[in-house]
């Protein structure tokens, strides 16, 4: 079941203070860190809002890119030979403890799916680099394959995710 939530990009107007994933490092970074990166524009944050007007879930969301040889050999072989494929890196996802097994991070992770499907600059896939074999199975759940360099980074190929949500 999906908590009934919006998202929307990281303002002022949300108290980030109280917001607890229970993973310090997650916390500590939205508490403190998080306005410095969008400012610099390394990334942009969205959070998940419940219908209170509290923040349960946050995401982390910039520009890079995956390396060809990262990608299976099949896939890899229909992209241009370019050295780096375009992608989008969701960096930091996390859901309070009062709403975790909600759904709120696949919501998360469609929004995500869904903004660079709409970003007029090319987006390939979504990149995560997974903080824990617990992170890595639910993005495999997901539909996220393992790059082959990097077992702990994973990818899903926007139009992969695109067709699915059409199927669901």
């Amino acid at each position: 079941m999906t908590a009934a939530v919006r998202i929307e990009p990281l303002g002022s107007q949300h108290d980030r203070k109280a917001f607890a994933c229970g993973v310090e490092a997650l916390d500590r970074y939205f508490r403190e860190l998080v306005t410095q990166d969008v400012k610099r524009r390394v990334s942009n944050c969205f959070v998940a809002v419940g219908q209170n007007g509290e923040i349960v879930g946050y995401y982390t969301f910039a520009a890079t890119g995956v390396a060809l040889g990262d990608l299976p050999s099949a896939l890899a072989k229909k992209l241009p030979r370019y050295p780096l494929a375009p992608a989008a890196l969701i960096g930091r996802l996390a859901i309070s403890t009062n709403h975790q097994g909600r759904n709120i991070g696949g919501a998360l992770v469609i929004d995500a799916v869904l903004r660079a499907s709409r970003a007029d600059p090319a987006v390939f896939a979504i990149l995560v680099d997974a903080k824990d074999v617990r992170a890595a199975a639910f993005y495999e759940h997901l539909g996220f394959q393992r790059l082959a360099s990097r077992p702990r980074s994973l990818f899903l190929p926007i139009a992969t995710a695109l067709k699915a949500l059409d199927e669901s």
